[in-house]
């Protein structure tokens, strides 16, 4: 069976269970059940070539130990074993626990993480699907790509795409205009489900020859992302992208911190990003600017705060919306600073849609 359609027997399974409300709920569920049987998967992999390796997880909570057997646990037992043992121990995890900040990953992914689904018998129906797809097999690992955009397909469907997913057609091309070396530090400060990093890493890791390579390569990808389902899928790209540990894409908001906190060692090489457009921040997040380029209008801020990041000669490709290079007010003091302290290189305007 086609990934594409054991994705979608999956959402009309969970279409059945009355916790779950709509598109966004449904895919947060399938989201964290995704994440953790890939978990699993690379835990088998680490465990096979990684002398040492520590698993953050209890033994009863890992994926092969509750949901991997068809006939496993089910129904009510199931659900109160979600509900009471697993979600609250995964959101309580040490950051210790593990090997290479593993433990602060999972915290991470599941403190905004929900069970919604109420029927357990509906949830091993989906965790028996899933188990269809071996993330350790080459064949499988590439179709998350078609896993990936159905996802985004339902989103975009719900009408919240915009908020997370950049045309791939793009990303690449922005990618390839920054064109992101090997060694270089590279960022999106709000990074969504993770197509700009995915399409760096893919282009970086060309180059990669030895051990010592790929560790400067994991080391190099940073992002961050506000809200928890696309925080949460980003994770899981980057992971099926090859980054092991990827605890250096944070659940944040980057406009949060004060810009004169930022220091030398927090700038990067290049930054390639789609930031939120559109709308407000929430009051009291433009006081983390100088009073100059002060506004509540999200890509203003971002745009400010990407030339505060780079590095002397680093790079950046933006999408941002018409009206930001055009505007006055702060708009213009913001387009003086870019002129004045950038080299605006190229401005390609795309069609509506």
């Amino acid at each position: 069976m086609a990934v594409g359609t054991t994705i979608k027997t999956i959402q009309d399974i969970m279409r059945k269970d009355a916790g779950v409300d709509g598109d966004a709920q449904r895919i947060s569920q399938l989201s964290w059940m995704l994440f953790l049987k890939i978990f699993d998967d690379k835990e088998k992999e680490y465990e096979l070539f990684r002398k040492g390796y520590r698993s953050p997880m209890p033994e009863r909570l890992r994926w092969r130990n509750w949901a991997a057997d068809p006939e496993g646990i089910t129904g009510e037992v199931l659900l109160k074993f979600i509900d009471a043992d697993l979600f609250p121990t995964l959101k309580e995890l040490p950051a210790e626990a593990g090997s290479n900040g593993s433990g602060i990953l999972l915290r991470r992914v599941f403190e905004d993480s929900y069970n919604y689904m109420k029927n357990g018998t509906l949830v091993r129906q989906v965790a028996n699907k899933i188990n269809d797809i071996d993330f350790n097999k080459t064949e499988d690992r590439h179709l998350f790509g078609e896993i990936y955009e159905k996802i985004l397909k339902d989103l975009q469907s719900a009408g919240n795409a915009g908020e997370y997913y950049t045309p791939r057609a793009v990303t690449q091309f922005m990618v390839d205009q920054v064109d992101p070396k090997h060694g270089e530090s590279i960022l999106d400060p709000a990074c969504g489900t993770g197509g700009f990093l995915a399409c760096a890493i893919e282009n970086i890791r060309k180059t990669v020859k030895t051990i010592e390579d790929e560790a400067l390569l994991q080391s190099s990808i940073h992002g961050v992302e506000k809200k928890p389902m696309p925080h949460l899928l980003c994770v899981t790209n980057m992971m099926l992208h090859g980054i092991d540990v990827p605890i250096q894409i944070k659940h944040d908001n980057t406009l949060a911190r004060p810009l004169k906190d930022y220091s030398a060692r927090d700038r990067v090489d290049v930054i390639v990003t789609n930031p939120p457009f559109g709308g407000m921040e929430e009051d009291g997040i433009e006081s983390n600017f100088p009073a100059t380029y002060q506004t509540r209008e999200t890509a203003d801020l971002f745009l400010v705060l990407i030339m505060h990041l780079l590095k002397d000669g680093g790079r950046a490709a933006i999408v941002l919306p018409d009206g930001t290079l055009f505007g006055e007010g702060v708009k213009s003091r913001i387009k003086e600073k870019l002129l004045t302290e950038c080299n605006l290189h190229t401005i390609v305007r795309l069609p509506n849609g």
